[in-house]
Parts: C-alpha cells; sequence; structure tokens
C-alpha cells in the first residue's frame, strides 16, 4: 500500500474515532469535502499547509497523523 494511501487510512481512522463525518472534519479544517474524501481514498497527495489544517482540526500532533503511516514503510523496507 503507497503512503498516500496509508495516510488517507489514519485521517479515516482518526476522523472516526471522534464519530465526524467527512463534511464535519472538513469544516474544522477549512477544506472542501471533496478533498477530504480524496485523501482518504489516497487520490490525493496534500501539502504540508492542509497536513497542518488536518492536525489542527482533529487536535492530534503531526506524529500521530504521520508516524503510524511512515512506521509502516519502514517495517516493510527493513523486511526486504
Amino acid at each position: 500500500m503507497d503512503v498516500q494511501r496509508r495516510l488517507g487510512l489514519q485521517i479515516q481512522r482518526l476522523r472516526t474515532a471522534k464519530g465526524w463525518s467527512q463534511e464535519e472534519l472538513a469544516y474544522r479544517a477549512d477544506i472542501h469535502r471533496t478533498y477530504i474524501s480524496g485523501l482518504e481514498r489516497g487520490t490525493r497527495n496534500p501539502t504540508v499547509t492542509v497536513v497542518e489544517r488536518l492536525v489542527k482540526a482533529l487536535g492530534c500532533t503531526w506524529s500521530d497523523l504521520l508516524d503510524r503511516t511512515t512506521r509502516r514503510a519502514a517495517d516493510r523496507k527493513s523486511e526486504d
């Protein structure tokens, strides 16, 4: 699974843990709902600015959002 898809799944996990719809996260992050959908599907590659908005909206750290995403990629490389 590529990094965009893993990031999207992590965004979705954090969002659903709060009980929010994509619309709610979009409102709180000031990002269009269809963009959130694209992120969660792994079809969008967010800028640093978008990641910052997501972090603030979700009330998490950069690490919460990105660590799980990058750790899996590193684990997979070490298995090769």
